[in-house]
C-alpha cells in the first residue's frame, strides 16, 4: 500500500471556529476518503473541502440529533485499493456511524463494495457514471446528472451554429469512455457527423499524433475526455499550438476547473466544458455556500466542493426525516425525497440513480467560466473561434 497522510478531524466544532451545546454530546463520525496526493489531489482536495465546512455549519447550527459531526477523512492517494482498505477500516475499525463517498467514479465503484457488504448507505457526490448503479447495489445514492450526457450542451450549441462535424479523444478508462459513448450517441441525434474517434491508455508523452490523426478528419467540434487532469491542461495546450482551427473545443470534464485556466492562461480561452455545478448558478444557497467557501478557504469552489457539501447536507436531512442513521431508514427518507441543494435538482429512483439532477455547459470568456447553455442557466452567450 503505498504511503498515506492520515486527517483524522475531530474536535471540529473548535477546529473550525463552531460552537454549540450539542459539542458537549458524542459525536455522529461521518468516515470518507479523499485523494489528496495522486492523479485526483486537486478534486480531492475541493472534496475534503466541501465535507469541512457542511460539518462547520452543521454543528453551528446544533449539530444532527443533539450531537456534533465529526468528519474522519483518510487519504486515499487516488488508488483504488487503497481506497478499499480504507473504508474497511471506516466501518470495522473506527466505528464510523455513516460513510460518504470519494472522489471519482473508479474509486467509488470499489468501495461501494464494502459500504454494501457492511449495509452502510453511502452518497456519492463525485461518480457520475451509469454502470455503477447497474450492479444491483441498495445502499449506493449517485447525486450527479450521468457523464454520458456531458457533451450535449456542446453538442446542441454546435448544431444552433450549423456546424457539421464532430471528432473524440479520450483516455480509455471508466469516465471518458462513458463521456465519449455518450457524445458519439448524442451527436447524431443532433445531426452532427461522428468522423474520428481516438482512444489512449496511458498519459501520452507527447500527443501531437493523436492530435494529427483527429485534425486529419477536420472536425467542427472536438471533445477531449480525461479523469486525468494533467493530460486535459497537456493535450488543449497541445491543440492551440499545433493551431488545428476546430471551432469548438470541449474539455470534459476538468475544462471546469478553476486551476485548468490557472495553469493554461490564454490557452484555455473559448474552450468548453460540460459542468455539473457553477457558482452562479441560482441554486437554494448556492451564492452564500461560495462566498462562505471563499472566506473558510481562501479560494474559489469546484464542483467538487458544491457536490460533497451537498451529499453531507442531504446525509443530515434524511437522519433527520427519519430520526435514524439506520441504512434501510435514509434510503427511503432518500428515495422519497425531492429536492434542490446547492448543486442542483435532487431525486433518485429505486436503485439510487440520479435523475433529477441536470448537466450544464461552460466557456472560458476573458478568464472567467461562463455558462452558456442550457438556455434558462445561461450567464452569457458562447464565443466561436474565428475562422482562419
Amino acid at each position: 500500500m503505498r504511503a498515506r497522510a492520515v486527517l483524522v478531524l475531530s474536535g471540529l466544532a473548535t477546529a473550525l471556529g463552531a460552537a454549540s451545546p450539542a459539542c458537549a454530546q458524542q459525536p455522529i463520525r461521518i468516515g470518507a476518503s479523499a485523494s489528496l496526493i495522486g492523479s485526483y489531489a486537486v478534486q480531492g482536495g475541493y472534496l475534503r473541502e466541501g465535507y469541512l465546512l457542511c460539518q462547520k455549519h452543521v454543528n453551528e447550527q446544533g449539530g444532527l440529533m443533539g450531537r456534533p459531526l465529526e468528519f474522519v477523512i483518510h487519504d486515499d492517494g487516488s488508488d483504488e485499493k487503497t481506497a478499499v482498505g480504507l473504508y474497511e477500516r471506516l466501518i470495522s475499525e473506527d466505528k464510523v456511524d455513516a460513510v460518504l463517498g470519494p472522489y471519482s467514479s473508479p474509486i467509488t465503484d470499489a468501495v461501494a463494495e464494502v459500504s454494501e457488504r457492511h449495509r452502510k448507505l453511502m452518497i456519492a457526490p463525485a461518480a457520475a457514471t451509469t454502470s455503477i448503479w447497474e450492479k444491483g447495489r441498495r445502499y449506493l445514492v449517485m447525486m450527479l446528472a450521468p457523464g454520458e450526457g456531458l457533451s450535449e450542451g456542446v453538442l446542441d450549441l454546435a448544431a444552433r451554429q450549423g456546424l457539421k462535424t464532430v471528432a473524440v479523444l479520450r483516455q480509455d478508462g471508466l469516465v471518458a469512455n462513458s463521456i465519449s459513448k455518450g457524445a458519439q450517441a448524442l451527436a447524431p441525434a443532433k445531426g452532427l457527423q461522428v468522423v474520428a474517434a481516438e482512444s489512449y491508455r496511458t498519459s501520452p508523452d507527447d500527443s501531437s499524433d493523436l492530435l494529427k490523426k483527429v485534425a486529419s478528419a477536420r472536425p467542427d467540434v472536438l471533445i477531449a475526455a480525461s479523469t486525468r487532469f494533467p493530460d486535459l491542461v497537456a493535450i488543449t495546450r497541445k491543440i492551440k499550438e499545433m493551431d488545428l482551427h476546430v471551432k469548438m473545443l470541449s474539455s470534459v470534464p476538468y475544462g471546469l476547473l478553476p486551476e485548468f485556466y490557472q495553469q493554461l492562461g490564454q490557452q484555455a480561452e473559448l474552450v468548453y466544458s460540460g459542468s455539473f455545478w457553477e457558482t452562479s448558478l441560482p441554486y437554494p444557497g448556492n451564492q452564500a455556500f461560495v462566498a462562505e467557501y471563499q472566506k473558510e478557504f481562501k479560494r474559489t469552489p469546484a464542483v467538487q466542493s458544491a457536490g460533497a457539501y451537498a451529499a453531507c447536507q442531504l446525509l443530515v436531512d434524511a437522519a433527520r426525516r427519519s430520526g435514524s442513521l439506520d441504512a434501510d431508514a435514509l434510503r427511503a427518507a432518500l428515495v422519497n425525497l425531492r429536492t434542490r441543494t446547492v448543486l442542483g435538482d435532487f431525486a433518485i429512483d429505486e436503485r439510487g440513480y440520479q435523475i433529477g439532477h441536470k448537466a450544464v455547459t461552460i466557456q472560458w470568456q476573458d478568464g472567467k467560466q461562463v455558462v452558456v447553455w442550457p438556455d434558462e442557466l445561461a450567464s452569457g452567450k458562447l464565443r466561436l473561434v474565428a475562422s482562419p
